[in-house]
C-alpha cells in the first residue's frame, strides 16, 4: 500500500513508524479530517456569491481575501508535491481543492465587478500566477531537494501566518463591540477543527512546516471559541446562525 500519510517522516524511527498500521491510520485520519473541515471553510463564501449573482453586482464586497487565499493554496500545494517535500498528499489535496474554489470565486467576482474592479482583480490574479510561477522556477532551478523543501516550507509558513490577520481582526472586533454578531460560531468551530487536525497531522509527520502554522491557527481558534462563549452568554443573544443560510 502506498504510504501517502507517512512519507514525510524523517529520522531513525521513520521505517518502524511507517510500517506501523496504527500510525498510518492516525496520519490518514488527521489529514482527512483536516481536508473535510477545510472544505467547510471553502464553501463558506457561497452565500456572498449567491447575493452577488442575484444582484449582478459585487457591491461593496472585497475580492482581496480570495486573491490572498489563492496564493496561499498554491504555495502550500507546491510544498506538498514530491518535487519539494516527500509527497505530503493530503496537503496537496486540500490546497488544490482550495485553489480551485478560490479561482472560481475570483472569476465570479471579476465577471460581476465594475470596469475598474475588473482591471484591478484581473491584474492581481495575473500577479498571483506570475509570483507562483517564479517560486516554482527559482525553487526547481537554483536549489537542491532539501534546500528547496526548506525554502518553500518557510514560504508556506509565512503565507499561512499572513492569513491569520483575518481571525485577529475578528477577535479585535468582538472585544471592541462586545458582540459575536460578526463571528459565526460554526465558521470559528470549523477553523479550529481544521487547524487542530492539520496540527496533529504535522506532528505525526514530524513536519515543522505543517504543525507550526496550524498550531498558531489552533490557538487562535480556541481564543475565538472562548470569546464566543463569553460574549454570547453576556449578551444573551443567539448568534448560532447556520453557516450557509
Amino acid at each position: 500500500m502506498a504510504s501517502w500519510g507517512v512519507s514525510g517522516v524523517t529520522g531513525g524511527a521513520a521505517t518502524s513508524l511507517a510500517s506501523d498500521p496504527f500510525y498510518e491510520i492516525c496520519c490518514y485520519a488527521a489529514g482527512i479530517a483536516g481536508n473535510l473541515f477545510a472544505f467547510v471553510l471553502f464553501i463558506s463564501p457561497m452565500p456572498t456569491f449567491k447575493r452577488i449573482l442575484q444582484n449582478q453586482s459585487t457591491e461593496q464586497f472585497s475580492g482581496l481575501p480570495y486573491i490572498y487565499s489563492l496564493l496561499n493554496c498554491l504555495i502550500c500545494m507546491w510544498y506538498g508535491l514530491p518535487f519539494v517535500s516527500y509527497g505530503v498528499v493530503l496537503v496537496v489535496t486540500v490546497n488544490s481543492i482550495g485553489a480551485a474554489f478560490q479561482l472560481a470565486y475570483i472569476s465570479l467576482f471579476i465577471a460581476h465587478a465594475d470596469k475598474q474592479r475588473k482591471l484591478k482583480m484581473g491584474g492581481l490574479l495575473i500577479g498571483v500566477f506570475c509570483l507562483f510561477a517564479l517560486i516554482v522556477y527559482v525553487s526547481l532551478t537554483f536549489f537542491d531537494h532539501p534546500t528547496r523543501m526548506t525554502l518553500v516550507g518557510y514560504l508556506s509558513v509565512a503565507s499561512l501566518i499572513s492569513m491569520f490577520a483575518s481571525p485577529l481582526l475578528v477577535i479585535n472586533l468582538v472585544i471592541k463591540t462586545k458582540s459575536v454578531e460578526f463571528m459565526p460560531f460554526y465558521l470559528s468551530l470549523a477553523t479550529f477543527l481544521m487547524s487542530i487536525s492539520f496540527f496533529a497531522y504535522g506532528l505525526l509527520l514530524h513536519d515543522f512546516f505543517i504543525y507550526i502554522p496550524n498550531g498558531i491557527g489552533t490557538i487562535l481558534g480556541i481564543v475565538q471559541l472562548m470569546l464566543y462563549a463569553y460574549y454570547s452568554q453576556r449578551s444573551g443573544d443567539n448568534y448560532r446562525l447556520p453557516l450557509l443560510a
